[in-house]
């Protein structure tokens, strides 16, 4: 790592420490969790204490949710019974989309034009479909949602019917396949309104989870541009106002598992301001430990794990999905381990700067020091991800995960938030653009013709000035909270983003303060009204992972 890279990190974690030192709650630190940090959690807005962060890849709602609450129920297969009273969604179902659809009718759509369709559980390995910033612009068609099979369709070879061609980006599972998410929706809160904070794949979703603010990036010394003026073929784009905005997938500059062209990311995110605050917290993502070996005999950054599901071989530790890594401030580029299980979350873990591996988060919790915010990944096969991941290999990182808290001493007084980086260009019929965008270099925003969205001035980027790029809010994805304190059978319909994520636990711990540099989380939603603060209501609910069904002991 270059001296270079430790200058940058010094000088952004002392610039937020400045910004922030006047901050109520504000403690000096010590070694292990002071009495500062335990005061500064239980401090809290709401009688929670522990967050949880299920961050999972590539789902759009309607892929998930398209028939919620009505599932097919064949034999053979986990089944789902709705409570007679569940409160309506906005899915295809109820919006009459499942049969007069205009993706079927759009002759733009050509021979792959397709109604929405049931996918199987056998169905769970599919085609990964295209999630590009202007491909899934140009899905919308001016917000006639009619373009998904021509725009970022992709099918399965050799597979019959729609599954087999580009029509296959209009399938949906139900609550056989999905299980999980259905009875956690059932049991706890879910919202049919929650967005990707913008267009575009994991990279900026997961940047924009942690800092809402994908403008500010800061290619490597020497970097060379493209033709047209753009960073990797048009990954990182010019802003409009002499900087640079991320709109596709790279990896993080410095770390040890990068691979190709990289880029860093300047300004600040959550982590830093946790850190401000003495708030233990920690990003844990599977295969990070580049000290293990797994049983295929694959070690370090090649780590790898195939999935019995879709039967493909795939990187646990996947360098474009750690946001936290693009910061220095918040960067362990070299993957440094933890002093102690002890220490995990706190600012003297050892340099590991608060990025651990997903087994660091399972010890500390049996340890009884589970940090205050965790952000959870999946090894690359439980992701969810289309093409090497699955609903039923997602659905199990998430199950275990949530019965380990609800079985844990933390229960009381934690929620757990699902939800994902973007829609991987599944179909899904809502939109709700907030902040428009005209990139100078003509061909990447599409929805509106050569723009995105027609009316407004863009948010600034870390300059204070209006920067294009960002046009969002993206793709409407599944948003799942389960908590005792989540309203039971509750569809929640409040605008909200990937930055309300930020906003809760800027609301929760640090008096609503926001992180500013032009950050969605100013304008973010809230969750609250997913959550009834008078009493806890809802029970813990154990799954099976395999199934998704209630478990049985």
């Amino acid at each position: 790592m270059t001296n270079r890279f430790h200058r940058l990190r010094a000088a952004a974690g002392l610039g937020l420490a400045l910004a922030c030192a006047a901050a109520p709650g504000a403690q000096a630190q010590i070694a292990g969790q002071s009495a500062g940090q335990i005061a500064a959690q239980r401090n809290t807005a709401t009688p929670i204490k522990h967050l949880v962060v299920i961050f999972q890849e590539n789902v759009s709602f309607d892929h998930y949710f398209g028939t919620y609450p009505k599932a097919t129920n064949p034999e053979g297969e986990p089944a789902f019974h709705a409570k007679p009273d569940t409160p309506a969604a906005n899915t295809l179902l109820a919006a009459g989309l499942l049969e007069r659809n205009p993706n079927k009718t759009n002759a733009r759509n050509g021979p792959n034009a397709a109604l929405p369709f049931r996918l199987d559980r056998s169905q769970a390995a599919t085609a990964d479909q295209n999630h590009g910033y202007s491909a899934e612009q140009a899905t919308y068609d001016g917000g006639r949602m009619d373009l998904f099979p021509a725009k970022t369709g992709r099918g399965s070879k050799g597979a019959a019917g729609s599954f087999g061609t580009q029509g296959q980006v209009m399938g949906y599972y139900d609550g056989n396949t999905v299980t999980a998410l259905w009875n956690y929706a059932q049991s706890f809160a879910m919202s049919d309104n929650s967005f990707s904070t913008t267009f575009g794949p994991s990279s900026p979703g997961a940047i924009n989870l942690i800092s809402g603010q994908t403008n500010g990036a800061m290619l490597p010394v020497g970097a060379t541009l493209d033709a047209d003026g753009t960073y990797d073929k048009g990954r990182v784009v010019p802003d409009g106002q002499g900087g640079w905005t991320m709109i596709s997938d790279l990896d993080p500059t410095g770390d040890v598992c990068a691979q190709g062209k990289t880029v860093l990311m300047t300004g600040h995110n959550i982590g830093d301001m946790l850190n401000a605050r003495g708030i233990t917290w920690g990003w844990f993502e599977g295969g990070f430990d580049l000290s293990l070996t797994n049983p295929n005999g694959t070690t370090s950054c090649a780590r790898k794990t195939t999935s019995a599901v879709t039967h493909v071989t795939v990187a646990d530790y996947i360098p474009h999905h750690e946001p936290f890594q693009y910061y220095p401030s918040t960067a362990n580029p070299t993957h440094k381990r933890p002093a102690s299980v002890a220490v995990i979350g706190t600012d003297h873990d050892g340099g590991a700067n608060h990025q651990y591996d997903m087994k660091d988060w399972y010890a500390a919790l049996k340890a009884g020091n589970l940090p205050a915010v965790s952000f959870l990944k999946a090894p690359g096969f439980e992701d969810g991800h289309a093409g090497y991941s699955d609903p039923l290999d997602g659905q199990h990182f998430i199950v275990r995960a949530v019965n380990a808290v609800e079985t844990s001493e933390f229960w009381k007084d934690a929620a757990i938030v699902v939800l994902y980086d973007d829609s991987d260009g599944w179909y899904d019929h809502a939109h709700a653009v907030i902040n428009p965008s005209d990139l100078r270099v003509r061909g990447f925003d599409v929805l509106d013709g050569d723009r995105c969205g027609t009316t407004g001035v863009p948010l600034p980027g870390l300059g204070g000035r209006p920067v294009q790029g960002r046009c969002g809010y993206g793709t409407r994805q599944p948003f799942v909270v389960i908590s005792p304190y989540a309203k039971p059978d509750h569809v929640d319909h409040t605008l909200t983003d990937q930055t309300s994520v930020m906003r809760f636990i800027e609301d929760n711990w640090m008096g609503g303060q926001r992180l500013g540099q032009g950050s969605f989380d100013a304008v973010a939603g809230p969750i609250d009204g997913m959550f009834d603060w008078e009493k806890p209501m809802a029970q813990a609910l154990i799954l099976n992972p395999e199934t998704g069904e209630p478990a049985h002991f």
